[in-house]
């Protein structure tokens, strides 16, 4: 039999019944998830109960809880662990507080023919790569930088202050390489919202506060659980700006773990377990986050 009567048949067969054709379809994004999301995670878990890895001749691995009970041994780690969690909280907010201005005056305010251009231009400094934006930080931040040489140029200041390798300079790093990921569900939020319901409240006496606290901000309230997510979580888990923008007094939790993992020995398993760590303190932060913002019942902002 030809091959191609053979590929036929099997595609009769997959799509034979509308249920057997939404396996197949369904299939795809499952396999990709299992492969590239669920697997990895697995496989980062197994290691953190081993005793040493990667595996070694004439070394026998066995199973323990002596990486995970490195975090809890050493109040250093915890502190490291929650001041990460409390700086992306911290980045996350003030990410929403500056963006969201923006996006409502692209989405409500501009018009309609012109709201592409104005994203466009807002697009730009991310058409680069993260580190290269980085760099353009430092040198926006550094002694002899934009903001240091205008400063002192206006009198305001003589000699350059310390603006880079610190919380500031991490801070302000993080919320400018994460403001695209907030402000894009923001305005996707904002613009569905009705004019005419705006209009209407206006008509009816509705201040600006008012129907920014009763109309807006509700229906908005997708777009915020959605981009301080994404924002929370790209900045609990970035790497390369702490790194770059940091000292040693503001050392990132990321940075902790991939210490286990650049150098030889028996430090994977505890880097692993940071990982889970990390990974379980994300999500339940994310969780109850939801919970309150993103959840149909409940909500805050009702």
């Amino acid at each position: 039999m030809p091959p191609s009567s053979l590929w036929e048949k099997l595609i009769d067969l997959l799509s034979a019944t509308p249920l057997r054709r939404a396996l197949v379809i369904g299939s795809l994004p499952m396999i990709w998830i299992l492969a590239m999301n669920v697997a990895p995670i697995v496989e980062m878990v197994r290691i953190s109960f081993l005793s040493s890895y990667p595996p070694t001749v004439g070394k026998q691995a066995v199973w323990t809880l002596a990486s995970w009970r490195v975090f809890f041994g050493d109040p250093i780690y915890i502190y490291q662990f929650f001041r990460t969690l409390t700086f992306a909280m911290v980045v996350t907010g003030i990410t929403l507080m500056i963006t969201y201005p923006v996006a409502y005056y692209v989405a409500k305010v501009v018009r309609p023919e012109r709201q592409l251009r104005f994203m466009l231009v807002l697009l730009v400094p991310f058409w680069v790569g993260e580190i290269v934006r980085t760099y353009a930080i430092m040198i926006l931040l550094g002694n002899r930088g934009f903001i240091n040489m205008l400063l002192i140029w206006l009198g305001i200041i003589d000699q350059p202050l310390s603006l880079i390798y610190s919380n500031f300079s991490v801070g302000f790093g993080v919320i400018y390489l994460t403001s695209l990921y907030m402000m894009m569900p923001l305005y996707a939020a904002l613009e569905r919202i009705p004019t005419s319901q705006l209009e209407a409240a206006a008509d009816l006496g509705a201040g600006p506060l008012t129907r920014f606290w009763k109309i807006i901000l509700p229906q908005s309230r997708s777009g915020i659980s959605s981009g301080c997510v994404l924002v929370f979580l790209i900045s609990i888990g970035i790497y390369a700006t702490p790194v770059l923008l940091g000292g040693s007094r503001t050392t990132m939790f990321a940075e902790t773990i991939a210490g286990f993992f650049m150098y030889a020995g028996d430090t994977w398993p505890i880097g692993a377990a940071f990982s889970g760590i990390m990974l379980v303190g994300a999500m339940v932060v994310c969780g109850i986050f939801m919970r309150l913002v993103g959840g149909k019942e409940g909500s805050i902002l009702r």
